[in-house]
């Protein structure tokens, strides 16, 4: 069965020839084309989800960790705008989304009918490509192009493409066979790398006696952890990587915030780097970013295939190229420096460490000394999805197990669909998945439970402290008379959203129960699992600002 529309069935024919595997779709009549004809597809996957922002975002998960496109498919009016959060995430993220909407034929717009707002390029902000159609035989060439480059975009930026897709009634006619259709092979412009002069790079790189490689959100990418092993061996490097880099070395500084919260003027003046260069998403430690905004290198290099992002404000080389390309070249030209920054850099991290343990050894029950025991227990070769705010920013002080892969939605660095994502992500691998959460993220987005493709071995760790940690640790909102206003103080539980969605619900709230509750967490079970952790949120920022004190 599928839609008797042409239109409908071209956009089908064009998802399957480019190989759109999954369609997640969430429910309208405006779109019934649509979902009639890709549910009855035999090579394209459909999945349901009612909730437009959470499905959005359950299909953001998927195409994270497939890096592949997924579409989303959904009805005319508001339906539409409730995707746009996961399409900003996609945007900034590099992540392949394609949005299709159903619309109503401009002659019904602005005229006072139902379900109907302008549709036509709302995302261009944020959207890599807006492909308007018109429902007429006429179109047919044109409506094929746009539908053509929309995908081939998808693929190729890895970022959103929107196609707007307007139905006249009937909706519901439907015949037994689906068309062929051809899509031209739109001309699209690759990357020229010629103009990068890798003998003056090198010159100039081989020349510092001080040089530091900052990599933020990156997919694990094994053939690229190989060739930072060779700057991990040069004594006038040091290497500094996020939680979300995915990259392990034992010569790399993993828990930069830990290293540089406390270091005064001088200090700072003696990390200061001649070169620094940059590849990855968004960086997540402030205290990074503030360093290298103050104490600006001579030469800063930012390596990405799309756009340069100038986050220090002192971006002297755009080096527009993917990563591992660049690195194969470039490592055949540098050379090993002698130099005492690195050794030195990396005893002053160990030192660190050790105040890390030892701290966390005599600490009591918090947000911080559960972060360990979490970290702790997470099984070898799993998923590690984690939300944003405060949780991330625990995350940045722990060292991660090398067979973990890490992933947040650091793009817009956005609470709301945090859950929905992880569901995705777990969705689309075979290894298990653990969602670090805090409440308010979790509870935001709790619609994200209202999903059947939720599998057994899904489990979330949600760290429950009553509000927004976050604002009693950053400076600014504690000298208000607002501050319920930003920490939202709550009494919620997810007990009942367990019974609801059918997860297995178990608490803790002290470092015992957090110890004895975790053991067996991991294991098969015939439900997901949720384990609710609550914290004392008048205790949680003072220990923690306590355990900075206490490693300076």
């Amino acid at each position: 069965m599928y839609p008797k529309k042409e239109l409908a069935q071209i956009v089908i024919s064009a998802c399957s020839q480019f190989n759109i595997a999954t369609v997640v779709i969430s429910p309208g009549s405006r779109n019934a084309p649509l979902t009639v004809g890709f549910s009855n597809h035999p090579e394209i996957e459909t999945l349901s989800v009612v909730d437009e922002r959470c499905a959005a975002f359950f299909a953001l998960g998927i195409a994270q960790q497939t890096q592949k496109p997924v579409a989303i498919v959904c009805t005319s009016g508001s339906a539409l705008l409730n995707y746009y959060p996961a399409i900003a995430e996609a945007f900034y993220s590099n992540i392949p989304l394609v949005v299709i909407s159903a619309d109503r034929p401009k002659h019904l717009i602005d005229i006072g009918d139902g379900q109907t707002i302008r549709q036509e390029n709302v995302f261009e902000n944020h959207i890599l490509f807006s492909a308007n159609l018109i429902e007429n035989e006429k179109y047919k060439t044109r409506n094929s192009q746009l539908i053509g480059e929309a995908l081939q975009i998808a693929v190729s930026q890895k970022g959103p493409v929107h196609i707007n897709v307007p139905f006249d009634e009937p909706l519901y006619e439907t015949v037994s066979e689906l068309s062929h259709f051809n899509f031209p092979h739109i001309s699209l412009s690759s990357l020229d790398n010629s103009h990068i002069d890798y003998g003056n790079l090198s010159k100039i790189w081989n020349a510092a006696e001080k040089k530091i490689i900052l990599v933020g959100v990156n997919y694990p990418n094994e053939a690229l952890h190989k060739l930072m092993d060779a700057y991990a061996d040069d004594a006038s490097v040091l290497i500094l990587i996020e939680t979300t880099s995915n990259l392990h070395q034992h010569k790399a500084i993993d828990s930069i915030d830990q290293l540089i919260f406390s270091l005064n003027e001088e200090q700072f003046e003696d990390l200061k780097p001649e070169v620094l260069i940059t590849f990855g998403g968004m960086i997540v430690s402030k205290k990074v970013k503030q360093f290298l905004r103050k104490q600006q290198p001579k030469h800063h290099w930012n390596i990405d295939e799309k756009k340069a992002v100038n986050t220090f404000f002192c971006l002297s080389e755009f080096i527009q190229i993917k990563p591992l390309d660049f690195f194969l070249k470039f490592n055949e030209t540098i050379i090993k420096r002698e130099s005492k920054y690195q050794q030195k850099w990396l005893q002053f991290r160990d030192e660190k460490r050790l105040k890390h343990a030892a701290y966390l050894l005599e600490t009591r029950h918090s947000d911080f000394k559960v972060f360990e025991q979490i970290i702790d227990s997470i099984p070898s070769n799993s998923q590690l999805q984690i939300s944003n705010s405060s949780i991330i920013r625990y995350a940045q002080l722990f060292s991660i197990d090398k067979t973990n892969n890490v992933f947040c939605n650091r793009g817009t660095s956005g609470i709301d669909g945090s859950t929905s994502t992880a569901i995705g992500a777990a969705f689309a691998t075979r290894n298990q998945t653990v969602f670090i959460t805090g409440d308010l993220s979790f509870f935001y987005d709790s619609n994200a439970l209202w999903n059947a493709n939720i599998s057994n071995n899904f489990r979330i760790i949600l760290i429950n402290n009553s509000g927004g940690g976050i604002f009693k640790i950053i400076p600014g909102p504690g000298t208000t008379n607002a501050a319920k206003y930003f920490e939202t103080p709550h009494n919620l539980t997810a007990e009942h959203l367990c019974k609801m969605y059918n997860f297995d619900y178990l608490k803790a709230d002290s470092t015992t129960t957090v110890t004895k509750e975790l053991e067996g967490f991991y294991e098969k079970s015939e439900k997901p699992k949720i384990l609710e952790i609550f914290t004392p949120s008048e205790e949680n920022d003072l220990i923690l600002k306590e355990y900075f004190k206490y490693i300076q």
